[in-house]
């Protein structure tokens, strides 16, 4: 399937320098690249976006702890690892 976009001045000459200095042999190819780009970002979004809504429903359905009980045992937790460490 054939297709065509209008990228406009700047990036229009953004991908012809890509193609001049050697960085891409083609327009298409620079073109795929940032579709693939793009389609990456929207799949960690649409990951990230899971997690919120599965954080939300944990917190709607009273599934959390204080930030000062958390706090608490991850400051333990570095204490240990440090000591640890320095033995």
């Amino acid at each position: 399937m054939a297709s065509s976009a209008d990228l406009g001045k700047r990036l229009e000459n953004y991908v012809s320098d890509l193609i001049r200095v050697g960085r891409y042999n083609s327009r298409s190819e620079v073109l795929r690249e940032g579709v693939r780009l793009v389609e990456e970002r929207e799949k960690r979004l649409a990951v990230l976006d899971a997690a919120i809504e599965r954080s939300l429903a944990d917190a709607d359905a009273g599934r959390i702890k204080p930030i000062s009980e958390v706090a608490s045992r991850l400051a333990a937790k570095y204490e240990r690892m440090a000591e640890d460490a320095g033995k």
